[in-house]
């Protein structure tokens, strides 16, 4: 993606960076040399970004022509909106508290230039802000409460024209600095239609998919001229370059995945699993509520408080299992074998969250697990549990992790009772992709959970469709920027 500065006036910037171009304003909003080239980021250094202003257009038309400006639209309004900021507040606080711990007053400004400041102090917290305001210019304003604590009360933009005069000729080099480093290089010219990011944790011990899976998921965009970058934590700055955010790292509500999912979504980016979907999933107490609500059949469910603590032995019987909110890959939920033990676990598990979930014990050989996309059945595979264990894995003392057996067959092969329930659980959510997890007793099937980002590893999931599986996914993610761009057109 090639890079573009633009200004009101030049001449008055002195910006000489190899390979980053540097123009009037004006001549990128009325000459058509820059109409027809859709791989193009724009960098907005307008002197205001106020309704109808020069630089509101330069942002405004810059999305219309399929280019990514900093800042676009939806980023200058995010400026404003209190809970974005309380979000930021949120989850930069450590930080925030440590860099701000020095000072005396009540009240601190902070102006960010390209994620710097003149005091090299304020380094990290000023890349944080840029990273979640991606803003040229930006300047954050912090107030200390009574109990000593700072918190981040608003953002806002700084147009050029109110950066002060004794900080321009340091930002100029802040911004030369910023342009020269090695991210900004021209790419050759691709015959690629899209920009794919891909989300992953290359340390995650249990990744969604493994390695195999991800070149897969690469191959298949490939074939589709759909180019995919691979994207960390770090690279929240990065969002507003692609049309589509694949998350490949294990999901949740208080976790730098959801505030991806979060940003790429106000950024206007096709987003699987999108931040509904990781919201809804990704809490136990949720699903459970949905799910009796529309009359899904599923093991004995009650929600746990600190008041009926003594209600759920009588009615769902030992021994039963008990979940936390959030628990995923079989971490987070336990079997309590007698009313001890359940005691004891319910109350650890009710002092991290005001409720949590029981179900009676089914006990099954094995998991159903059916693959959804876009409301369709993409895999069916039988997991099996692990030897001489009650769940799918199983940690050992010296923390070793077994897995129990799996077979994957084709959904047709499947019992049509598990794929048409495992579709009404799915849909009840949304849809992006999702795994279900059901038993079958009998003839009665019953759904333990709905996963967003399920699993999908090379060996397994694929066993039937093989290279189509991955295929289905990113056509689907194709049809879905193409009906972004036929709004916008």
């Amino acid at each position: 993606m090639s890079t573009l500065i633009v200004v009101e006036q030049p001449e008055k910037w002195g910006l000489d960076i190899p390979n980053v171009p540097v123009v009037a304003a004006k001549t990128y909003l009325t000459s058509t040399e820059y109409v027809d080239q859709p791989k193009l980021k724009v960098f907005n250094l307008c002197k205001s970004y106020r309704y109808q202003s020069m630089g509101y257009y330069v942002s405004l038309l810059a999305e219309a022509r399929g280019h990514k400006p900093v800042p676009n639209i939806s980023t200058i309004q995010d400026t404003k909106l209190v809970s974005l900021i309380r979000l930021a507040s949120e989850d930069l606080d450590d930080l925030i508290q440590k860099s701000l711990e020095p000072l005396k007053s009540r009240e601190f400004g902070l102006t960010i230039y390209f994620g710097k400041n003149f005091a090299k102090r304020y380094d990290r917290l000023c890349s944080e802000l840029f990273k979640s305001f991606q803003v040229p210019f930006l300047k954050a304003d912090f107030i200390k409460t009574a109990q000593g604590k700072w918190l981040l009360q608003n953002v806002s933009s700084i147009a050029s024209q109110d950066i002060p005069n004794d900080h321009k000729a340091d930002v100029v080099e802040f911004t030369k600095a910023y342009f020269s480093g090695k991210r900004f290089h021209t790419r050759k010219k691709q015959t690629t239609r899209y920009h794919f990011a891909i989300l992953y944790d290359p340390l995650e011990s249990h990744p969604p998919s493994n390695e195999r899976a991800i070149k897969r998921f690469v191959k298949a965009a490939e074939s589709l001229r759909v180019e995919c970058d691979f994207i960390t934590k770090d690279d929240y700055g990065r969002i507003a370059e692609f049309d589509a955010l694949f998350i490949r790292e294990t999901t949740n509500v208080h976790h730098h995945t959801f505030r991806f999912a979060r940003k790429a979504v106000a950024e206007g980016l096709v987003v699987v699993d999108d931040p509904d979907s990781i919201l809804k999933c990704t809490n136990k107490v949720y699903l459970a509520e949905l799910l009796k609500r529309h009359k899904v059949k599923t093991p004995k469910t009650m929600v746990v408080h600190k008041q009926n603590l003594h209600d759920i032995i009588p009615h769902l019987k030992l021994p039963c299992i008990l979940k936390q909110p959030d628990s995923a890959f079989s971490q987070g939920v336990s079997k309590a074998e007698t009313e001890e033990s359940f005691l004891s676990t319910a109350k650890a598990l009710l002092e991290k969250s005001e409720l949590v979930i029981a179900q009676e014990f089914m006990p099954t050989d094995f998991d159903w697990r059916i693959g959804i996309f876009n409301q369709k059945p993409l895999f069916a595979c039988k997991y099996f549990m692990a030897k001489k264990h009650w769940q799918i894995l199983k940690t050992d003392s010296d923390g070793k992790l077994q897995e129990g057996n799996f077979e994957t067959v084709s959904v047709e092969m499947a019992p049509p009772k598990v794929i048409k329930t495992a579709l009404k659980a799915a849909n009840l959510i949304g849809d992006s992709l999702y795994g279900v997890d059901l038993k079958q007793v009998g003839s009665e099937v019953y759904v333990i959970e709905v996963n967003d980002n399920p699993n999908i590893d090379a060996g397994v999931e694929d066993q039937v469709l093989k290279d189509q599986l991955y295929l289905q996914i990113m056509e689907g993610m194709v049809q879905r920027v193409e009906q972004n761009k036929s709004r916008w057109s």
